[in-house]
Order: C-alpha cells, then sequence, then structure tokens
C-alpha cells in the first residue's frame, strides 16, 4: 500500500541518522527514519547485558563527538551529560613498570622510560594538534568532489578546493610535509621519528590500529592515529570521555532532538530495497511490504550494504558497483562487555586509583601489535591480542549495582572472515575466553571476578548492526577512501548514485566514529537540493 510523499525517508536509526534527520526537520523537511533493531542509535546503543548490569553495547567512548553538532541539537537540554576521564590512558607492561598520562602528568611518565621522549613530547603534542586544527575544520565541511562535467558543475568544486588550500597554506611548510606523511606512512615510521622508548611508541601507536585490521607498519596508519586526535571533551581537545548512562544516552538525546522537531521516528522497521524509477530513487519498500514515496531517499548505512544489499544491481551504475566490489571492510575487531564482582587488581600499579578510570591498553609494544596482526591474518585470531579496557562504572554508577562493575573490553586482531571456511559462530567463545585470559595476564584474579559477559565477533556486529566485516567505521581509513573518494570519486558531497539518493553514514567523509560530522554534512547538500 502507498501513502502520501514525504520530504525524506531515512534508513538507519544510528547517531549521524538522527542527526541529518533533525538537521532537516529543523528546516522545514518532512522527514521518517528507519530503523531495523526495536531501539534507536545504531552502534552507539547502551543495554543491560546481564542482569542488573548495563553498558555500551558496541561504540564505547566518547571524544569525536562534534560541539557543533551538540549545540545545535541542544543535546545537554535533552539529557546528555558527558564527563571526561580522569586519566587519558594506562599501559601497564609485563615487566611490572607502567605508563599513566593525564592530569598534566603525562611529561613525567614518559621521562620514566626516555629522558629525550620526555623532552621531545610537547613538540610532538604542539605538531599533531596544529594539524588535528585543520582537519577538525574540515570535517564538517564536504571535500572536493571529483566528477565528470562542464564548468558549472566543476566551478564549486574548484572553489572548495581553493578553499582547503587556503587552510593548509595556514600550516607552514614543515607541518603540510608532515600532513602529507601523516596521510601516507605508518604508524610505526612516524613515531620512530619522535620517540626512542617502546612504551611510549606502544601507547601512541595504539591509535594508529584501533578499528583498524593493519599492522603498525603498515603504509597508511599514521593517518588512522591522528584520526583518533581529533576530537574534544567540553572544551579539552585530545580529551576522552563518557557519557552518564552510556553511549546510548547520546543517541538518546539525539532522538530527542528528533521528535522535537517533527521527526517520526519508526523502529522494527527493516528496509527491503530502495525503490528506483526513471533512475531517480523514490521511496523504500520496507520488508513489511510498506512503500514509502519521498523526493529524498538518505542512507545512513555501509555504501556495500547500501548498493550490494538495499539496491537492485541494475539500478547502480557500473562504476559504482566496481568500486563497492572493491570497497574494503574489516577493522579486526572483537567486542565484549563484562559484569565484575570487583575491579580488576593490576600488578603493574595494584589497588583502586585514577588509572582504572582511563583507557587500559595491553599491548605493550608496536611490535607485539605486529605480531597479533599477522597472527590474525594466519590463524584467524590473535593468539596474544591486543586487548584495551575501560570501566564506565568508575564514572557512572548507574550502570552497575552498587560495589560491582561493568567494563568495555575493545579486542584485535580478529580476521573478519575466518580462513578454511570456518565460521566465527563455532569459535566466539573460544576467543572470548583468550581475551579474558589476556586481561588475567596483566591483572591476576580478573577472570574469577566475571559474572557475565556479552561476547561480538566481526560476524555478530554485522548481524546486529550492519557493520559489514564487523567494521566499527563503514570502510577502512586507507587513502584510497578518504576524502574525495569516501564512498568513491563522484560521491564525496554525499550525493549517491542515482538522483534522488543521498549517504550520510561514516561511509562518507570524515569517516567513523561517533561524530555526527557525515549526518551535519549531508543535511546541508540535501536541503540545497531540496529547497
Amino acid at each position: 500500500m502507498a501513502e502520501a510523499t514525504r520530504d525524506v525517508v531515512l534508513l538507519g536509526g544510528g547517531h549521524n541518522g538522527l542527526v541529518c534527520a533533525t538537521y532537516l526537520a529543523k528546516a522545514g523537511l518532512k522527514v521518517t527514519v528507519l530503523e531495523r533493531r526495536p531501539v534507536l542509535g545504531g552502534a552507539a546503543v547502551t543495554e543491560e547485558f546481564h542482569p542488573g548490569f548495563r553498558n555500551s553495547v558496541a561504540s564505547y567512548t566518547v571524544s569525536l563527538l562534534q560541539p557543533k553538532v551538540i549545540a545545535d541539537l541542544d543535546l545537554h537540554a535533552h539529557g546528555l551529560r558527558i564527563v571526561q576521564r580522569r586519566r587519558n590512558n594506562f599501559l601497564p607492561l609485563p615487566d611490572g613498570q607502567y605508563l599513566l598520562t593525564g592530569e598534566g602528568q603525562t611529561q613525567a611518565q614518559v621521562a620514566k622510560f626516555s629522558g629525550r621522549d620526555a623532552e621531545r613530547l610537547p613538540a610532538y603534542e604542539a605538531r599533531l594538534d596544529a594539524i588535528a586544527d585543520v582537519l577538525r575544520a574540515l570535517a564538517l565541511e564536504p571535500p572536493p568532489n571529483l566528477t565528470d562535467g562542464g564548468w558549472w558543475k566543476a566551478l564549486p568544486e574548484l572553489l572548495r578546493a581553493g578553499r582547503l588550500g587556503k587552510r593548509l597554506h595556514a600550516l607552514d611548510e614543515t607541518l603540510r610535509q608532515e600532513l602529507l606523511d601523516l596521510f601516507t606512512i605508518s604508524a610505526a615510521e612516524y613515531l620512530d621519528r619522535w620517540f626512542e622508548s617502546a612504551p611510549i611508541k606502544a601507547l601512541f601507536g595504539f591509535d594508529g590500529v584501533v578499528g583498524n585490521y593493519a599492522s603498525p607498519y603498515t603504509p597508511g596508519s599514521a593517518y588512522v592515529l591522528l584520526h583518533h586526535v581529533f576530537g574534544e571533551v567540553n572544551g579539552v581537545k585530545g580529551a576522552w570521555g563518557h557519557a552518564i548512562g552510556g553511549m546510548g544516552a547520546i543517541t538518546q538525546a539525539m532522538a530527542s532532538a528528533a521528535r522535537a522537531a517533527g521527526v517520526e521516528l519508526r523502529t522494527d522497521a527493516a528496509v527491503r530495497e530502495v525503490l528506483v524509477e526513471k533512475g531517480r530513487a523514490v521511496g523504500v519498500i520496507t520488508e513489511a511490504g510498506e512503500t514509502l514515496r519521498a523526493r529524498a531517499v538518505v542512507a545512513n548505512v555501509n555504501p556495500k550494504l547500501l548498493y550490494q544489499r538495499l539496491m537492485r544491481p541494475q539500478d547502480v551504475p557500473a562504476a559504482t558497483r566496481e568500486r563497492m566490489d572493491n570497497w574494503r571492510c574489516g577493522s579486526g575487531t572483537f567486542r565484549m562487555n563484562v559484569a565484575l564482582s570487583r575491579l580488576p587488581d593490576f600488578s603493574a600499579l595494584p589497588g583502586e586509583g585514577d588509572h582504572l578510570t582511563a583507557g587500559i591498553i595491553m599491548a605493550p609494544s608496536l611490535d607485539y601489535m605486529d605480531q597479533a596482526y599477522r597472527d590474525a591474518l594466519a590463524n584467524g585470531w590473535s593468539r596474544q591480542p591486543i586487548v584495551e579496557m575501560l570501566i564506565p562504572s568508575t564514572l557512572d554508577d548507574s550502570l552497575a549495582p552498587a560495589g560491582q562493575h561493568v567494563a568495555s573490553l575493545f579486542c584485535q586482531h580478529v580476521a573478519p572472515t575466518l580462513p578454511d571456511g570456518r565460521s566465527w559462530d563455532d569459535h566466539r567463545e573460544e576467543v572470548a575466553d583468550l581475551m579474558i585470559a589476556t586481561v588475567e595476564r596483566f591483572a591476576p584474579g580478573f577472570a574469577d571476578s566475571v559474572l557475565g559477559r556479552q561476547v561480538l565477533s566481526p560476524l555478530d556486529l554485522e548481524r546486529i548492526f550492519g557493520l559489514v566485516g564487523g567494521d566499527i567505521f563503514h570502510g577502512a581509513l586507507s587513502l584510497n577512501q578518504l576524502f574525495s573518494a569516501r564512498p568513491m570519486l563522484g560521491q564525496a558531497d554525499y550525493r549517491g548514485a542515482i538522483p534522488g539518493l543521498y549517504l550520510c553514514g561514516s561511509g562518507t567523509h570524515p569517516g567513523g566514529g561517533v561524530t555526527g560530522a557525515p549526518g551535519h554534512n549531508a543535511s546541508r547538500t540535501i536541503l540545497a537540493d531540496l529547497r
């Protein structure tokens, strides 16, 4: 049964979809959001995973969320509260030493391992901050859209490229060269230029493999490191934080803002197909068989999922089909949430303290991370994996019963698809046991404190959240999948492969993370077209 045309139908009620929908509705458009799951929020949701214990299920920490989005949607008025971690990162080492950053103590901590590295640290941070400032600004602008067409199409892109050039010219010659290097070289090569101590390089190099199925020695991993320093929390650049109530508190605030703006939000509303007539996207057909027509169809899903599963092959141009065949997904991620009877006790720094509010990184060197990647390539998962643990209940007592705690385990590396035809369904618990044992090596007694656990393999992340290959970024952040090439040349301005179709998810510029930037940027393109 067909119904009256609306302005916009948007597929996917994750954070970027909610942001995009709210901007459009505030501009006066009639917008419907369709979410496949029974809850809004996409991968940024908080759910009970063990009786009495709640946690951020997939996405698990705050830093990249754009301050402009928070302000424009007035998310604080809709209940959002973000607190800064008291410490940034804690790196326990097998020999009993440790590195703990934040609260103005980072340089002194680094000096424990290398006086030279401690002296160089301020210059390193200043260099990255200057580059990150430029990229923060670019995150809220569409990149130049390289496409065929006459001068009337090329002119706006040339102007945009000119504005980009002006921003880059504001960097001095050394910083411009450094930015180019960061896009192309490995995290290890970049860090070797600055530091000599293995723990310092491990601490910073971890950001080069987060959500990146690669070695820190892989060319291009330096950019992933840079991507993770874009953020800020409550006005503090480079800080990390926690949303009270978990990551779902962010998307619930966004959903509240969307409703207040007049957006129609539907859950349990899976889309079967994008409806295309005469080469134009004109609506969608749901799994229930309902047809919803609209002037614009906006997809907040992985581009690969959109073009390969939600559209008929004959409706997708050949160049886009080929690009999606080569669109690289898979972030090497295995996610766990655990209910704990007590806080962990680390051999390197026993007892309670602010180190337990930090990101706890269990990967002592770049070589350890490299071996984890090589092991996953050969065997399907690392025998000595990389584990980052957060214990959000140290900052938020709403997540667990009094005296007990929840922990997020972000684990790498695992293969998106196991070799030899094996299924993640058959190895999920085996690998989960390995991740618990990895934490146990650094915090004896941890395994005995586990009351319950939620385990998400790459296959589970795809099934539940639509993260193709378990890719948390909707596509690797490699040079050929960034900026004007995200998701492909000619579609960098959030306009899809055919008229009437738009993309607003993490598979567009500036990429993954809970930022809201793709939703913000896409809304401006859609408004320009529909007006």
